[in-house]
C-alpha cells in the first residue's frame, strides 16, 4: 500500500492511497457516484461527466474518474449543483440515443437505464438532429448500432490496447463523430478477429452478437430435424449468472435438463471432444519434435488452434507463420463433424437431416462455422452458434424456471469427459491438459505437479511460461532424455502478437505454445454474461479447476468413449480419418479480409 491521504467526501472523513481517483475513493469507501463510460481496470477517459463531483477551490465541476485524491481534498458528490448537472448531461447523451428500450436486447441490463434510474430522470427535455445512424450486420459475429452508441469509447480501448488489433476508433469530430472501422468499412472487410470483447464492455446495445436464436428455434420445431446441441467448458461455469446465481457458481446439471426441455433430441458435451483434441494435438507435437530432433523438417513451436479469434487474427497478422499453429480443428468443429459422421452412422440417419448447434463462450465461433473449409462431405461441421447470454434468453423465452430444475447428465457416446477438457475454459488449461497426455505418454509417468496443475501457467498473467525437464523416458523417445521443454501461454491478442512477433524473428525459445483470443480465456469470452472482470474471471475460474479436481478421470487419454471412438471408428491419431474429420488448414488474409495467394 502506498502513502495515504486525508481527505473529506460529503462530510466524511476518510483515508484514501495517495494516486486513487475520487471515484475510486469513493467507491472504497460505499460512496456510489453514478459513472456511464468508466471501467475499472479497462477504460479511464471522462467522456461522459456523468460522474461530476463538486471540488472544494475548484471553479467547474469535476470527472471523479479522472480527478486524483490530494491531502486536505473536500469532495461533494450529491450537492444540488451535482445533481442538476448530471441529470442534464443524462438527457443531453438521452436526446442522441433511440428511444426503443422494450425492443433493444439491453433492454433490463442496460447501464444507460440504470443510469436513468439512479439519477431518477423521468422526462427527457432536449429534442433535435441525431447524429450519424449506421446499422453494421455484415459480420456473421458481431453487429454495431451506430445509433446507439454514446461515444463513451470503452470499445476502442478494449479493441486497441486489450487486444491490440485496432479495428474500432472514433471517426470524424464533433456532431460528426462515431466509433467503427476507418471510411465506414463494414466489420467484414476489415481484419477485425470477431473476438467480442467489444460486446461485454459496451454499456448499451451499440455492439452486440449476431443473433441465432430464431434459426436454432425454426430447427427445433422442424420435425424432419434431428437437432443436436453440444455446450463448451466455459458455460457451465457462468450461465447461472444469467439467472441470478454468484458468478463461479457450476450450473451443469440444471443446463442439461434445460436443454432437454428445450426439445434438443441429443446434448452432447464440447468436453468430449476437448479430450478427443489433446490425444491429437498431442500426438502431432510429439510427430514434430520427432522429426525436429531426427535432422527432418517440422515447425517448432507449435501453436494450439482451439481459439477462432486467435486464428483470425494470426491469419491477418503473421499470414507467413500459419505452419506453427496445429492443424487441429477446434473441440466443437470436430464434435459437429464426428456426429455428423460416426454418430449419424451409429443411429442410422442422414447427415442432411442432423442440425448440429453449439452453446459458446466465444462470439468468433460464429464465423468460424461459416469457414468453407471447415465442411466434410458437403456439410457444415456445425450449424448454428449460440452465446452464454443467447442461450439465457432461449432458456427464458421457454418458460423455464432454471432455479426449480433437477440435475441432468449429458447423453452418449459423446457426452463424457475428463477434467483435463474441463479446464479448456481457462488460460493454461489446454496446455496443462496437453501436458498431463505428453509427459505421461514419453516417461510413462503421471506429471509430477500437486494435483496435476503446471502451477506456473495456472493465472491471469498475460504471458505465463513453464519449463517441464524430461528424464528416464520410455525407449521410443529416449532421445528426450535430459531435454527441457519450454511452454508459453497467453491469453488476449495483444501478448498473443508479443509471443509472435518472437516467433516471426526466429527467437521464440519455446516448444509449445498456447493461445486463446480473450483475456483470462474462454470463461470470459466476448459471449458470456456481463461484466465480465477480474474479480468474475478469478470465480469462473476456481468452479472450473473445481469441476476438473472432482473427476474421477482427469487426463484426456483416460476417456474410455475416446478409446472407443477410436477402436470403432478413427483406428488411430492422425490417421487418415482423423486428418479428414478432425483437422484443417488456415488461410493467409490481409489487413482487408482479402484472401493472400
Amino acid at each position: 500500500m502506498g502513502k495515504m491521504v486525508n481527505m473529506v467526501i460529503n462530510n466524511k472523513n476518510i483515508n484514501a492511497e495517495e494516486g486513487m481517483t475520487i471515484l475510486e475513493a469513493a467507491k472504497k469507501n460505499n460512496i456510489i457516484i453514478p459513472s456511464l463510460c468508466h471501467l475499472d481496470c479497462v477504460h479511464q477517459f471522462g467522456s461522459c461527466r456523468i460522474c461530476v463531483v463538486e471540488v472544494e477551490g475548484a471553479k467547474n465541476l469535476q470527472a471523479s474518474c479522472m480527478v486524483t485524491v490530494q491531502e486536505g481534498m473536500v469532495v461533494r458528490t450529491n450537492s444540488e449543483r451535482v445533481k442538476k448537472a448530471r441529470k442534464v448531461l443524462y438527457e443531453l447523451i438521452l436526446s442522441d440515443h433511440p428511444k426503443d428500450c422494450l425492443n433493444c436486447s439491453r433492454n433490463q441490463n442496460c447501464e444507460l437505464q440504470k443510469i436513468g434510474e439512479l439519477l431518477q430522470v423521468n422526462e427527457c427535455r432536449f429534442e433535435g438532429e441525431k447524429s450519424k445512424a449506421m446499422l453494421d450486420n455484415s459480420s456473421p459475429s458481431i453487429e454495431r448500432d451506430a445509433s446507439k452508441c454514446i461515444l463513451c469509447r470503452r470499445c476502442v480501448t478494449v479493441c486497441n490496447e486489450i487486444q491490440g488489433v485496432g479495428v474500432l476508433n472514433a471517426q470524424n469530430r464533433g456532431f460528426e463523430t462515431y466509433i467503427g472501422p476507418a471510411a465506414d468499412f463494414p466489420l467484414n472487410t476489415v481484419n477485425c478477429a470477431y473476438c467480442g470483447q467489444c460486446t461485454t464492455v459496451c454499456p448499451v446495445g451499440a455492439l452486440k452478437e449476431k443473433d441465432s436464436t430464431q434459426v436454432v428455434w425454426e430447427a427445433l420445431f422442424d420435425k424432419n430435424k434431428r437437432v443436436v446441441i453440444q455446450t463448451a467448458p466455459a458455460i457451465r461455469a457462468a450461465l447461472g449468472e444469467e439467472f441470478g446465481y454468484e458468478p463461479g457458481t457450476l450450473v451443469t446439471g440444471k443446463m442439461v435438463t434445460a436443454l432437454k426441455e428445450m426439445g434438443f433430441d441429443d446434448v452432447f458435451d464440447t468436453n468430449f471432444a476437448a479430450d478427443l483434441t489433446i490425444i491429437e494435438e498431442g500426438n502431432e507435437f510429439l510427430e514434430r519434435v520427432k522429426k525436429v530432433f531426427s535432422g527432418k523438417k517440422a515447425v517448432l513451436p507449435m501453436i494450439t488452434s482451439c481459439s477462432p479469434g486467435w486464428i483470425k487474427f494470426v491469419e491477418h497478422t503473421f499470414p507467413d507463420e500459419l505452419d506453427h499453429i496445429s492443424t487441429c480443428k477446434s473441440p466443437h468443429m470436430m464434435l459437429g463433424a464426428l456426429v455428423k459422421s460416426y454418430y449419424a452412422e451409429k443411429i442410422g440417419i442422414d447427415p442432411k437431416d442432423i442440425f448440429v448447434v453449439s452453446v459458446m463462450p466465444c462470439t468468433a465461433k460464429k464465423f468460424e462455422i461459416t469457414r468453407p473449409e471447415l465442411k466434410n462431405n458437403g456439410y457444415p461441421n456445425v450449424d448454428a452458434v449460440l452465446t452464454t447470454r443467447e442461450l439465457a434468453k432461449m432458456i427464458k423465452e421457454a418458460g423455464i424456471d432454471f432455479k426449480s430444475l433437477e440435475d441432468s447428465k449429458f447423453d452418449n457416446p459423446l457426452g463424457l469427459s475428463t477434467g483435463a477438457a474441463d479446464i479448456f475454459a481457462a488460460t493454461g488449461g489446454v496446455m496443462e491438459a496437453a501436458l498431463r497426455t505428453v509427459y505421461e505418454i514419453v516417461t510413462g509417468r503421471e506429471l509430477p505437479f500437486e494435483k496435476l496443475h503446471v502451477t506456473p501457467i495456472v493465472g491471469l498473467e498475460q504471458i505465463k511460461t513453464a519449463e517441464l525437464k524430461i528424464e528416464n523416458p520410455i525407449e521410443e523417445y529416449a532421445f528426450l532424455d535430459g531435454v527441457t521443454i519450454k511452454v508459453a501461454v497467453t491469453s488476449g491478442l495483444a501478448g498473443a502478437r508479443k509471443l509472435m512477433e518472437e516467433v516471426a524473428r526466429g527467437e521464440s525459445p519455446y516448444h509449445f505454445i498456447e493461445v486463446m483470443g480473450c483475456p483470462g480465456g474462454c470463461i470470459s469470452g466476448g459471449g458470456q454474461p456481463r461484466p465480465t472482470n477480474d474479480e468474475i474471471r478469478v470465480k469462473r475460474l476456481q468452479a472450473i479447476y473445481k469441476e476438473d479436481e472432482g473427476k474421477e478421470l482427469r487426463k484426456s487419454h483416460q476417456n474410455p468413449f475416446v478409446l472407443k471412438l477410436y477402436e470403432e471408428f478413427l483406428k488411430k491419431p492422425l490417421g487418415h480419418k482423423s486428418h479428414e474429420l478432425l483437422h484443417t488448414h488456415y488461410t493467409k488474409r490481409g489487413i482487408y479480409n482479402e484472401y493472400i495467394e
